[in-house]
């Protein structure tokens, strides 16, 4: 009876940890290949992993490169409506995160999902007749493989490659991360940061930062947060298996003028997300003090501050229409508040779509740090200043 021991005989430990890097290699090649490659164009690939990734990801989860990618593209296009296919907020957290696999795959039944998202996707033979055509059989090689080499114990660990994708990324990326977590960004969609250390599920715990930034290689952003999808494609690049298209933007100061340009004007579109976050952040103190010192019973226990916070780092459509009421009976009680959040809004008009020209918008925001200056608020002040010494990284 020892073939029931397989190939290779281990410890109980080491059957979870067999289990653990078979799981990782996976997401690696999920949030590598299909996601940051595939779907966003974030990078570029050389044949060897690309093929190696496509190869790994037959074996262990049976999808399709184009249905993956086409699913996913739709869901940033379409994010938290009815036409997106996996947003809690639509269709409730526990649907998301237990049937997250079951959503993925009656998307993939659309064809119009794969005709209008799914361009650029590999069309090789490979993909036609192996991939494609017999993308279920992988996953039976997978389990004949892992049988062989670990006996009896290989169904549980084949048990556990199987369940992976569907419950970390289906269910808990697409669910838990459009539900709970941290916002560095307020941008358009519900996404949240799940962790800041982007290890289990290769980075995209931080799937706010990716929202924000979808074209990044990187999902990082914040110095404490770690993205271990990241250190592989700096690795692969340094030895020449990728290529880094594109990466967030980095607001950075640089020379202070008095008199904006055009250089000044496209850092602060480029980061406007940053721009707002850091607005909320060094007018920290001012609201704080200012909500402090209202006395608005009707609104009962609410946290004003915090969620004063919020609508700062929002552009005023991107405000819940549940709570404008309450931001209107805040800002009627208090006139810096009004100031703090006007200018703020003002900013929007810098990076909103409109037909105004370059040399227009630029005006506005010089007249908007002039106003800024003379306000009196001496953190605004300094906010002003800042922006006058702007620059992308």
């Amino acid at each position: 009876m020892e073939w029931l021991n397989g190939l290779i005989d281990l410890p109980w430990w080491g059957y979870i940890v067999v289990a653990l890097v078979l799981t990782h290699i996976t997401i690696a090649s999920v949030t590598i290949f299909l996601h940051r490659h595939q779907a966003h164009r974030a990078l570029d690939l050389h044949p060897l992993p690309s093929h190696f990734f496509r190869f790994w990801l037959w074996l262990t989860t049976g999808m399709v490169t184009k249905e993956w990618a086409a699913i996913h593209r739709k869901h940033h296009a379409r994010c938290e409506t009815a036409d997106d296919p996996h947003s809690p907020q639509v269709l409730g957290i526990r649907k998301v995160l237990w049937e997250g696999a079951e959503l993925y795959r009656a998307a993939c039944k659309d064809r119009s999902i794969m005709d209008k998202f799914g361009h650029g996707t590999p069309d090789d033979w490979l993909e036609r007749n192996v991939y494609t055509a017999h993308s279920g059989k992988g996953i039976l090689l997978m389990l004949a493989i892992d049988v062989l080499l670990f006996g009896a114990a290989g169904l549980s660990v084949w048990a556990v490659q199987m369940m992976w994708i569907p419950f970390f990324a289906a269910g808990v990326i697409n669910g838990i991360g459009h539900f709970w977590g941290y916002r560095n960004f307020e941008n358009e969609d519900a996404a949240t940061n799940v962790l800041p250390w982007g290890i289990l599920i290769g980075g995209e715990e931080l799937h706010n930062n990716h929202h924000t930034f979808g074209t990044s290689a990187k999902l990082s952003y914040k110095w404490y947060e770690f993205d271990i999808g990241w250190m592989y494609i700096r690795s692969l690049e340094i030895v020449g298996l990728a290529k880094v298209r594109k990466v967030a933007p980095k607001l950075v100061q640089g020379v202070s003028r008095g008199q904006m340009d055009l250089e000044h004007l496209q850092a602060i579109i480029a980061n406007r997300y940053a721009v707002a976050s850091r607005y909320a952040r060094e007018l920290k103190a001012v609201y704080r003090d200012e909500v402090a010192k209202l006395h608005l019973p009707e609104l009962g226990n609410t946290d004003l501050a915090r969620k004063m916070k919020i609508w700062l780092k929002q552009d005023a459509k991107d405000t819940p229409a549940s709570e404008r009421e309450q931001l209107a009976a805040v800002l009627a009680n208090s006139q810096v508040l009004t100031t703090v959040y006007t200018m703020r809004q003002e900013l929007t008009r810098l990076w909103e779509r409109s037909s105004r020209t370059r040399d227009e918008l630029l005006a506005d925001l010089q007249d908007w740090c002039n106003r800024a200056e003379a306000s009196g608020i001496e953190a605004l002040q300094r906010f002003a200043r800042s922006l006058r010494s702007a620059a992308v990284a």
